[in-house]
C-alpha cells in the first residue's frame, strides 16, 4: 500500500519521550490501531454473532476475524496520516507524537491484514468474501476515498454487510432480510458523517475533503441524525407483522432526538451536543439492531 517515509514522522520531544518510555510498546502500537471503534465493532459483532445463533467455535473464528480486519485498517489509516498528523500537532497520534516507528505500525498492519483473510474463509467461502470485501472496502477509504465525494461508501457497503456475515455463518447459512441490510447500511452511512464532527474543521485545514467536509458541519450533523432515524425506523417497521408498542415507543423518542438535532442552533452546533445525540440515535439503532432475528429468510 502507498505510504510516507519514516523521515516525514515527527521528530519525538522530550515530554512525548518520557510518555512513550512509561508506555509499554505494545500499548503504544495499539494507540495507534484506533482502538475504540476497532472495539466496538467488535463487540457489535459479538452480540450479532449470538443473534444469529453462532456456536462457540464459528462465534469465536468471525469475531477473530472482525478484529484483525479492524486493526488493519487502523493501523493502515494512522499510517497514512501520519505527516497530516504530525503538521497538526495531534499529540493524541502516537505515530505524530514519535512514540512508535512508522515501520513497526506498516508491519503490524499487514500482520493483521495477513491473519484476517485465513480467519474470514474459515468462516466459509461465501461469509469470507462477504468480510473480506467489507475489509477492502475500508481500505479504499483509507487510501483514496476518504478525500472524496464518495467518502461515504465505504461505510455504507461494510456496515450494511456485516449482518450478512454473521448469517452466512451461522448454520442456517442464508442472506439477512434486505430491510436489516438497509438498517445497517444507514447505521453505518450516519456513522461516517457522526465520526467526522469532532475533527471535521482540523480536517478541512488538513486538506481532507470527503463529503462530510465539503458539505459542513450543519449539514453533517443534520445527515446523521436523519440517517440514524431512517435506520430506527427501517428495523421498527421492517420486520413482518405489527409493530410492537416497545417499538413505535422508542421510534417516537429517536424522532424528537433527531429533530433535536437538526434544529439545534448554530451555537450549539459547534458544541458537543448535537454529536453526542447522534450517538444516543446510534445506540437505540444498535439496540433494534441487535434484536433483529439474523435467520429470517431473505426478503
Amino acid at each position: 500500500m502507498p505510504t510516507t517515509t519514516d523521515e516525514g514522522a515527527a521528530a519525538p520531544t522530550a515530554s512525548a519521550g518520557c510518555t512513550a518510555a512509561r508506555r509499554p510498546a505494545l500499548a503504544r502500537l495499539l494507540k495507534a490501531s484506533h482502538p475504540v471503534p476497532a472495539a466496538a465493532v467488535t463487540l457489535l459483532t459479538v452480540l450479532l454473532a449470538a443473534a444469529a445463533g453462532l456456536g462457540p467455535a464459528a462465534a469465536t473464528t468471525a469475531v477473530a476475524a472482525v478484529a484483525a480486519g479492524q486493526l488493519s485498517i487502523g493501523w493502515c489509516n494512522d499510517r497514512l496520516d501520519m505527516r497530516r498528523d504530525a503538521a497538526a500537532g495531534r499529540r493524541d497520534k502516537p505515530l505524530a507524537a514519535g512514540e512508535v516507528r512508522p515501520a513497526a505500525v506498516t508491519a503490524a498492519s499487514c500482520a493483521a491484514l495477513s491473519a484476517c483473510v485465513p480467519l474470514s474463509l474459515a468462516c466459509g467461502a461465501l461469509a469470507g468474501g462477504v468480510h473480506l470485501g467489507c475489509v477492502a472496502a475500508a481500505w479504499a477509504y483509507n487510501l483514496w476515498l476518504k478525500h472524496t465525494r464518495a467518502s461515504w461508501l465505504p461505510y455504507t457497503v461494510a456496515f450494511g454487510l456485516l449482518p450478512a456475515v454473521l448469517a452466512l455463518t451461522s448454520p442456517a447459512a442464508r442472506w439477512p432480510p434486505v430491510w436489516l441490510t438497509a438498517a445497517a447500511a444507514l447505521l453505518g452511512t450516519s456513522a461516517h458523517f457522526a465520526n467526522a464532527l469532532p475533527d471535521i474543521d482540523e480536517d478541512i485545514r488538513g486538506g481532507v475533503l470527503g463529503l462530510p467536509q465539503r458539505l459542513g458541519r450543519r449539514a453533517s450533523i443534520a445527515l446523521a441524525a436523519v440517517l440514524a432515524f431512517a435506520s430506527c425506523a427501517v428495523l421498527t417497521l421492517g420486520p413482518p407483522g405489527p409493530v410492537p408498542t416497545a417499538g413505535r415507543l422508542l421510534l417516537g423518542v429517536t424522532l424528537v432526538l433527531c429533530l433535536a438535532a437538526v434544529a439545534a442552533p448554530p451555537v450549539f452546533a459547534r458544541g458537543r451536543m448535537p454529536f453526542l445525540i447522534v450517538l444516543a440515535l446510534a445506540g437505540a439503532d444498535t439496540v433494534l439492531l441487535l434484536l433483529a432475528d439474523l435467520s429470517l429468510p431473505a426478503g
